[in-house]
């Protein structure tokens, strides 16, 4: 006798203290992923379609973690002013900032910073370090009051898009220095739109 086929039921994953393994488990099931990644999941696809709502719940998941670290810090802005804010926007980031006149205040391997910075209110922020930030489009709300910035270094964002570059043009009157190597996401058609910065 042969027995009838069982379908396949995955859970939900869930969380125990870690996220390596649903990191690890998005990077395969994201589609951008190697090609042998995504073969095997168009084939699981084919086939079962718990493997379709696990992968569109994980991707859910991190899209929802990337909107969550890119939301503005209104309390600080409205009591420390817009360059504390943006500072301490990349510096939660895991970004690091320099105020006119001082050196780079960068977080320590903890993700921990000195909050001394707060008492720069008056101090305009001239360079941030982003690169390997998870900055977007709703990030740059941060930086945009940033009127004094120089230098603005975005390497390999992998959130920053073509969009993101369209809005940079507040910055145009300061910005001496963009960096924007290694960021998937910018096309031609995102660089061309950078004229309005020279």
């Amino acid at each position: 006798l042969s027995h009838p086929p069982q379908s396949l039921h995955l859970l939900a994953p869930v969380w125990k203290g870690g996220t390596r393994g649903i990191r690890g488990l998005s990077r395969v099931l994201a589609p951008e992923g190697n090609q042998k990644g995504r073969s095997l999941l168009q084939f699981l696809a084919d086939r079962f379609y718990d493997v379709e709502a696990l992968r569109d719940y994980l991707l859910r998941k991190q899209v929802l973690k990337v909107n969550q670290k890119n939301r503005p810090y209104n309390y600080i802005k409205q009591r420390y002013g817009p360059y504390v804010a943006g500072a301490y926007f990349i510096l939660k980031q895991g970004g690091a900032v320099r105020f006119q006149g001082k050196e780079w205040i960068r977080p320590n391997q903890r993700g921990h910073f000195s909050l001394d910075f707060l008492k720069l209110q008056a101090v305009p922020v001239e360079a941030v370090d982003a690169s390997g930030c998870a900055i977007n489009y709703q990030g740059l709300d941060s930086l945009l009051p940033l009127k004094e910035l120089q230098s603005l270094w975005l390497q390999r964002c992998p959130h920053v898009d073509d969009w993101c570059l369209s809005r940079l043009h507040p910055l145009a009157s300061s910005l001496q220095e963009l960096s924007l190597a290694g960021c998937p996401r910018v096309s031609e058609r995102g660089l061309a739109c950078l004229h309005h910065l020279w």
